[in-house]
């Protein structure tokens, strides 16, 4: 048996890094960290305990949608605040879309970031309904 002890890093593909850094870094808000000097471009960044790795790689770049939708494949991030949130995001002109009634349990935004890939930010939705 294997004995999880948490998820360490998600790494995505980008076709251009300051772009996706200036995205993670200045429109989500996470911490950029040290990255090994690897023989490819690349940048990563903080997220809770575990991290986001970009990856630079003309060779592997997947055709994302362009049009966020829940059930395409994403990571999630809880936030702190939910309409804090999507205010930031709209402020940024960032395309949303907000489920925050959703079956999971969690009071949901997505986005895209520069190359297609969705993001999820969430909150519980016990948290969600004392805010309203």
């Amino acid at each position: 048996m294997i004995r999880i002890k948490q998820l360490h890093h998600v790494s995505l593909v980008c076709r251009d890094l300051q772009r996706s850094v200036a995205f993670y870094r200045d429109l989500i808000g996470l911490e950029q960290i040290e990255r090994p000097d690897f023989d490819f471009e690349g940048a990563w960044f903080a997220i809770g305990s575990g991290q986001l790795h970009l990856i630079i790689d003309e060779n592997r770049i997947p055709k994302n949608p362009k049009e966020p939708h829940s059930r395409n494949p994403h990571f999630a991030i809880r936030v702190g605040d939910y309409h804090e949130t999507v205010k930031w995001l709209k402020e940024n002109e960032i395309e949303i879309m907000e489920k925050p009634y959703s079956k999971s349990g969690f009071a949901q935004i997505f986005c895209q970031d520069p190359d297609g890939y969705l993001i999820e930010l969430h909150v519980p939705q016990e948290e969600f309904r004392k805010s309203l």
